[in-house]
This record gives C-alpha cells, sequence and structure tokens, in this order.
C-alpha cells in the first residue's frame, strides 16, 4: 500500500531493492567468486514467514546465483530446485512471479549443462495456468529461456489460443527460443504473416532449428521487408545457417533502438561460435572491443577465451575490465573432475 501521497507523487514502502539488481542483468554483479554459504542463506532466507524479507532473499539469490559455473554451477543448481519450484506455488503473486523470473534467469541454458531437472521445468510450465498474465507471460519467457521442450505442447496451444495479442507472442517467442523441429511448421507458416513481431520470431526460430533448406524459404520472407527488426532477425538467421560473418550484428550494436536485440543474437552466437568474433576483439572502436569481451563472457563457450585473456591487456582499462570479467566467467564454465 503507498505509505504517502502529495500531489501526484506516491512514495512505495514495499519496493524490492534486489530486484532492482536481478532487472540490471547478469553483467550487473561482478565477476568475483560468490561464496556457496552467502547463496544457501540467501536460499533459505526465501522461506522466510516475512513477505518482504522472502522477495529480497529471492531476488538477491537471483541476481548472484549466476556467477558459479562448472561444478559449483551443477550442484546449484541441484540444491536450488526444491525452493524455487515451490515457491511457484506461493499464495503471494510477487513470489510467484519473482521465482519464475529467477528460473528462467539461473537454468538459462549453458554448455555444460545436464539436461533441466522435471522439477523446477514442470512446475513452471503449472504457472502457464496462473490468473496473473504476468506470471503466465514470465513463464513462457522462461520455459523459452531454459529450453524446456516438455512444455512445447503447451505453449503451442497458448500460441493458437493468444493469437497475435501479447501473451501469443510471448508463447511463439518462447517456441522460437526452445526451437524444435516439431514447431517448424508453425514458424514458416508466418513467415508470409502481417505481424512483424510473429516475423522476425519466426525467423530467429528457423535460425535456430540449423536447417539449411530453410534459407531459400528465409531468404523469400525478406524480400521486400522494410523493418529493421525483421531484417536483423534475418542476418542472425544467415549466421546460423550459412555461417555468414557477424559483422552486420556486431555494427548494430551501436543502434539505440535495436542495439539490446543484437546483442542477445550475439550472446547466442558466441555460445556456439567465439572464434568468430576474433577480428571484432581488435576493432580500433574501443566501445566494441568492451562488448565483444562482455559478449563471450555471457556467451560461455571457452573457446572465447584464447580472444579474452590477450584482450585483458587493452590500452583502454574498460575493454581491460570487460575482458577480466569475461575470463573469469568463462574460466569458472569449466568442469571439473
Amino acid at each position: 500500500m503507498p505509505r504517502k501521497c502529495v500531489g501526484l507523487v506516491i512514495e512505495v514502502r514495499n519496493k524490492i531493492a534486489a530486484d532492482a539488481a536481478f532487472s540490471a542483468g547478469p553483467l550487473a554483479i561482478g565477476s568475483g567468486p560468490v561464496p556457496m554459504e552467502v547463496l544457501t542463506a540467501l536460499r533459505t532466507a526465501v522461506r522466510d514467514d516475512n513477505r518482504q524479507v522472502g522477495l529480497e532473499a529471492l531476488y538477491a539469490f537471483g541476481a548472484l546465483a549466476v556467477e558459479p559455473g562448472g561444478n559449483r554451477r551443477r550442484d546449484l543448481l541441484r540444491s536450488a530446485v526444491p525452493d524455487l519450484a515451490a515457491m511457484i506455488g506461493a499464495a503471494d503473486p510477487a513470489l510467484r512471479l519473482a521465482a519464475v523470473r529467477v528460473i528462467g534467469r539461473l537454468f538459462l541454458k549453458r554448455p555444460h549443462d545436464q539436461p533441466i531437472d522435471p522439477g523446477v521445468g514442470d512446475a513452471v510450465i503449472s504457472a502457464l495456468n496462473d490468473n496473473d498474465r504476468e506470471i503466465e507471460s514470465a513463464a513462457m519467457a522462461a520455459l523459452g529461456a531454459i529450453r524446456y521442450e516438455r512444455a512445447i505442447q503447451a505453449l503451442t496451444d497458448l500460441f493458437q489460443h493468444y493469437g497475435r495479442g501479447d501473451l501469443g507472442t510471448a508463447a511463439f517467442d518462447a517456441l522460437a527460443r526452445i526451437a524444435h523441429p516439431s514447431s517448424a511448421a508453425h514458424f514458416s507458416a508466418q513467415l508470409a504473416g502481417k505481424s512483424g513481431s510473429l516475423k522476425d520470431i519466426a525467423i530467429e526460430g528457423l535460425g535456430r532449428l540449423g536447417d539449411r533448406g530453410k534459407v531459400a524459404e528465409v531468404e523469400a520472407a525478406l524480400e521486400g521487408e522494410r523493418h529493421d527488426s525483421v531484417l536483423l532477425a534475418g542476418l542472425f538467421a544467415s549466421v546460423l545457417l550459412e555461417n555468414l560473418p557477424i559483422d552486420p550484428l556486431t555494427a548494430a550494436l551501436a543502434k539505440p533502438r535495436y542495439g539490446d536485440q543484437a546483442r542477445r543474437y550475439l550472446v547466442e552466437i558466441a555460445s556456439r561460435r567465439a572464434p568468430a568474433f576474433d577480428r571484432q576483439a581488435q576493432d580500433p572502436d574501443a566501445r566494441l572491443r568492451a562488448d565483444v569481451a562482455d559478449i563471450l563472457g555471457l556467451g560461455g563457450d571457452e573457446a572465447g577465451l584464447t580472444i579474452v585473456e590477450p584482450m585483458t591487456n587493452d590500452r583502454d582499462s574498460q575493454v581491460a575490465r570487460a575482458a577480466q570479467r569475461a575470463v573469469a566467467r568463462l574460466r569458472a564454465n569449466r568442469p571439473t573432475n
């Protein structure tokens, strides 16, 4: 409830401070190791009787738990399943929303990850039936992020039910992120549609499928296209399907309107093809070099280490710091015996 209202200025008592750090993304925290004792304490505090304490702990856990890699990450994911899955069934919608968002961030698919535990994946599927539309949408996003194939039928049904509305688009985006061959026909069907947002999602999905036989289909859909977001999706698909250079995508990083879309594509490419960034890592533009270092770090492909390690000595301090973050992340991702 609002605590004080003067004119049109409202001060809200229950603002969750840790949500700001979580919402800022995985680069909001440093690359130093987070003690497992801290993460365990936060995960335990999620069950606190005080709602505010539980929400703060949950978002703080989500912000910090992305740091561990390798066997530390494996153990962390395994231990987090019961608590996070239980929170999806909480009576408080704020807790349910936070749990779904944290699962989407924490279980985002990385190299060397084991298959998603059905205990957490099925719990997110159940959130698709939540009466709160924000939670339903967040569940769709989480299922796409973790690429949970058991959700394909439910997401397909929801896409067909909602159509071109916001929730229909969210369901379709989740299907494109999972990119299972069974969804190929749905992607192809949207190439000739009137919705630009569904068209670029469809192109993304076809790109992720990796079927080179779809190249001509995508190229035909792009003929005469004027929407930059759709054209950018086409560039992403061409990199995945035809092994084309990433230059047009890295150039788009500097465009305010489409920089985030380009960054998302490049992080995904970096998880599969880190060596493709070698030339951009030596670009005269320091801002681009720093972006490349962060993208390689988030991509998680250890092959990127040969690129970012020399960048730690870059003449630009911001580039050097970004490279140090990337090196720490990529080394942490190495599995250990």
